[in-house]
């Protein structure tokens, strides 16, 4: 089997079989199937309702919704092109046609996709403030260690409706490193919004 963009895993058989059964599928069931995808991607508020939509439609039509759904949020996960969804449908079965409907409809929303999983990936954990403190070692066992500075953060997480504390000790390089990468965190936010 070919090298598949969105996963280096080898997939079970059920797989391949269940883009067979969506080469059966005709015009309007396909395009129903699509716009069932697209709609948990793009509202993942309502994801229970549309997961309800996509299993009822996948025992209907004898295949799993697992594997289709596990493609897409990865394909949108790795940031896959419209191309290369198009490839791994083709390998995993499904035909030309339908593939090339289905890396249009992927073209055509890859905007507000994308806009939409960091828009999750944000939510999942906010940093809300972060605290911290210089230290010195002073006394200690080992006296390569007396005179070491280090920095103790407490981190403000907000995790859903909640905020958690995170606390953390840092040599001095370490903080230096971890201020760069939240510069860099927030460059790339800028850049977003």
């Amino acid at each position: 089997m070919l090298q598949l963009h969105f996963t280096k895993d080898i997939l079970p058989d059920s797989v391949s079989n269940d883009f067979q059964n969506m080469n059966k599928l005709n015009q309007q069931q396909f395009m129903k199937l699509i716009e069932i995808i697209f709609q948990f991607l793009l509202e993942p508020k309502e994801a229970e309702r549309f997961m309800q939509q996509l299993g009822g439609f996948a025992v209907e039509h004898g295949m799993s919704p697992g594997p289709l759904k596990t493609l897409m949020k990865r394909a949108l996960k790795k940031s896959l092109t419209a191309q290369q969804v198009q490839e791994d449908l083709l390998i995993l079965g499904l035909n030309e046609d339908k593939a090339a409907h289905f890396s249009k409809q992927w073209a055509d929303h890859s905007a507000l996709l994308s806009r939409r999983a960091i828009g999750q990936t944000l939510m999942v954990n906010q940093l809300v403030d972060m605290e911290w403190k210089f230290g010195v070692t002073v006394g200690t066992s080992e006296i390569q260690k007396v005179g070491n500075i280090s920095l103790q953060l407490k981190l403000v997480i907000r995790k859903g409706s909640s905020t958690e504390s995170v606390y953390m000790e840092l040599t001095l390089p370490q903080f230096y490193n971890f201020l760069h990468e939240l510069e860099r965190a927030k460059t790339s936010m800028d850049c977003f919004s």
